[in-house]
């Protein structure tokens, strides 16, 4: 499923590439492991911040996790920050309605 949300994510983003069905999936698979392992320590870390913003701030902490996710596999790229916020909030987005469609 994540697979499908990263691949309409890039059709959908400007500054986002994927290279190709391989990249895809590397992607699917290095952003999993990066959301069970990284994530939550991030988001511990960063938890007055996240309450002072209502929650606005999970926005920054994904599309971080976007560019990690960008530097480590080859073929995906991500333009800057604020390409990585926006796209990180279209993920989440296309998550929500894939999860709907399950």
């Amino acid at each position: 499923m994540n697979a499908i949300a990263f691949y309409v994510m890039a059709y959908l983003m400007p500054g986002v590439s994927i290279a190709g069905v391989g990249s895809l999936i590397v992607v699917s698979v290095v952003w999993g492991v990066l959301s069970v392992l990284i994530k939550p320590l991030i988001i511990l870390l960063t938890l007055p911040i996240n309450f002072l913003t209502l929650g606005l701030f999970s926005l920054v902490i994904n599309g971080a996790m976007l560019l990690l996710t960008a530097r480590l596999v080859a073929g995906f790229e991500v333009e800057g920050w604020g390409v990585a916020i926006v796209a990180a909030l279209v993920l989440s987005l296309v998550n929500m309605v894939l999860s709907m469609l399950q």
